[in-house]
């Protein structure tokens, strides 16, 4: 019989799913979560993580497979020695632009996952013994895809639910919960928004990091956290209203009923 894990990333989507199959609306109940942590989450998403774990009537298992942050610095880690796995913006010697390749998510997150998984099953990879539950609303559909490993069937419930992201805010406001955006502190894919929302001291860490991955050995070219490819804290990340200009939320947010 296959154990049933949801895969948490403790932002809107997965959080939403974890509380939904903890009040039995989703079924059956699972047998566990797994948190894959990279080390480098803003405060806010472990402050959350430790509500939720407290609030679920099924245990949350902590994994890692090291320190982003500390091996995106050193320009690699143990496992991968020959780059940092992460996607940073690039400015190539002869001036064009690339991007790193995205290894990340496969290392500091699926890697120590499935390895908690084979743990849980007594060190066995049977074909199809683990199902995960996935959060993935409708309106990220793309991103489902079909485990690369046998012993682990991937499920989305919030799919089947058709459920979107803006639903599952509105279902974490109606029972008093909310959920920050689970990324990391330096995550290259930010939006200026995302960035701002940082804290102070995270984006000081942030800068740091910018700064540490600017021209290591193994690279050949720059190296960037910002997609404008300048230093972290050379980007303007100021807003129209700071700047003392007139926003008109319900103009930019049309949804076909004129703001009413």
């Amino acid at each position: 019989m296959a154990i049933n894990i949801i895969s948490l990333g403790a932002g809107v989507q997965s959080t939403t799913l974890a509380i939904m199959a903890s009040r039995g609306e989703i079924t059956p109940m699972p047998d566990c979560a797994i948190f894959a942590d990279t080390g480098w989450e803003p405060k806010a998403v472990y402050i959350h993580l430790a509500k939720l774990r407290a609030a679920l009537s099924f245990p949350v298992h902590v994994v890692s497979a090291g320190n982003l942050r500390d091996d995106a610095i050193a320009g690699g880690s143990e496992r991968a020695k020959r780059l940092a796995a992460i996607p940073w913006f690039i400015i190539n010697p002869d001036g064009t632009h690339g991007m790193g390749r995205r290894q990340c998510t496969a290392h500091y997150k699926l890697e120590p996952i499935r390895r908690k998984v084979v743990e849980l099953c007594g060190g066995k990879r049977r074909a199809g013994q683990c199902e995960m539950w996935i959060g993935i609303s409708t309106d990220e559909m793309q991103r489902m895809k079909d485990s690369r490993v046998k012993y682990i069937v991937n499920r989305w419930p919030l799919i089947e639910l058709s459920m979107t992201r803006r639903q599952c805010v509105l279902y974490l406001l109606s029972i008093g919960w909310g959920a920050p955006r689970s990324a990391c502190i330096g995550c290259p894919f930010h939006k200026d928004a995302e960035w701002r929302a940082l804290s102070q001291e995270e984006m000081a860490d942030a800068i740091l990091v910018d700064r540490a991955i600017r021209n290591q050995p193994k690279m050949k070219g720059e190296q960037f956290a910002h997609r404008r490819r300048i230093p972290l804290d050379k980007v303007d990340f100021s807003t129209p209203a700071d700047n003392g200009q007139i926003e008109f939320g319900f103009l930019q947010e049309c949804e076909g009923m004129c703001g009413i």
